[in-house]
């Protein structure tokens, strides 16, 4: 970012002015930080590793909807957009910089986001799992890696649709944990491959929360039981290591390697040791074993699905 970039500045946002210091009095677990607000209701870390998790996912996903940062059918200047969950803050702040005449807010359990933003761009401490006090506000709302974070999705489609105003969109991005591979050499019927026994262990552990680790199947029946009418689906096969030989997919695939070699420790710390008891040896045979199949096994995918639903105007 260029310092000199007139549409940057300190934002006035409830990030620096309203947050309680007891938001920032983060909780230490297995060597890991994790959110305060609502304790424990978000089963991942929020430290500088999973910033860098979480940012490394964003320029991925990016480059899978080539280059897109969204795929709604929409003109965001003079829009009011939301991102729920907005993680380190890098989709406002790109879509504020991109787009100057929206008005853009992310919220979210951690106050990570940085304080110098685009000034359209504002970031809030909240939990969207509880009551919305906005209806017919915002034009376009934007939800994604969520998976493991939600007790009632349902719910949560149902107080979107009272926030949009008419005709106004949301779209989910969410990855399936169905890994697949592009021979078809590897599929649910492999329960012994290392992310297959990752996906049921995690899948096991969100169980037990009351929290669904993968809502992509149910996405589209939920927008519709919600309120909405015009629905649809898209599916990116987003490659897992750098076996792609196409640039970008190469691109792609090497950073979802990388994030998921990273990444693991903060997927299993909490739900695998905590919630399912595991002890710390069999959790790190587990992450290994994963490390290790992003690093050797070719042509390993997991399908990246978008869903769009529009508000009847």
């Amino acid at each position: 970012m260029n310092d000199d970039d007139s549409t940057f500045g300190e934002a006035p946002s409830n990030a620096s002015t309203s947050i309680r210091s007891s938001v920032t009095r983060y909780e230490w677990k297995h060597g890991r930080r994790y959110h305060a607000y609502q304790s424990g209701t978000y089963p991942f870390p929020n430290d500088e590793r999973e910033q860098d998790r979480l940012d490394m996912l964003h320029h991925a996903t990016t480059r899978l909807l080539d280059d897109r940062l969204f795929l709604a059918p929409i003109q965001p200047d003079g829009m009011r957009i939301l991102d729920i969950g907005t993680g380190t803050g890098l989709w406002p702040i790109q879509m504020g910089d991109l787009y100057p005449g929206a008005s853009i807010t992310g919220n979210d359990l951690s106050p990570i986001q940085p304080t110098w933003v685009p000034t359209n761009v504002n970031f809030l401490v909240d939990d969207v799992e509880l009551d919305w006090i906005e209806t017919n506000t915002y034009d376009y709302i934007h939800c994604r890696y969520m998976s493991a974070s939600i007790k009632d999705w349902p719910r949560l489609i149902r107080q979107i649709h009272d926030a949009l105003k008419p005709g106004g969109w949301v779209e989910f991005q969410e990855f399936s944990t169905t890994f697949t591979s592009d021979d078809g050499s590897m599929g649910v019927d492999h329960p012994t491959h290392a992310f297959v026994q990752l996906s049921l262990t995690l899948k096991e552990a969100c169980s037990k929360m009351g929290r669904m680790l993968d809502p992509t199947p149910c996405l589209k029946r939920w927008s519709s039981e919600g309120g909405f009418n015009t629905i649809e689906q898209h599916v990116f096969k987003a490659p897992i290591g750098n076996w792609p030989k196409g640039v970008r997919s190469k691109e792609v695939g090497t950073m979802m390697g990388v994030g998921l070699s990273d990444g693991v420790d903060g997927m299993t710390a909490v739900l695998v040791r905590d919630v399912l008891g595991w002890s710390a040896d069999e959790v790190e045979v587990l992450n290994a074993k994963v490390r290790s199949a992003t690093r050797s096994d070719p042509k390993v995918m997991a399908d990246y699905v978008v869903v769009l639903a529009q508000k009847d105007k």
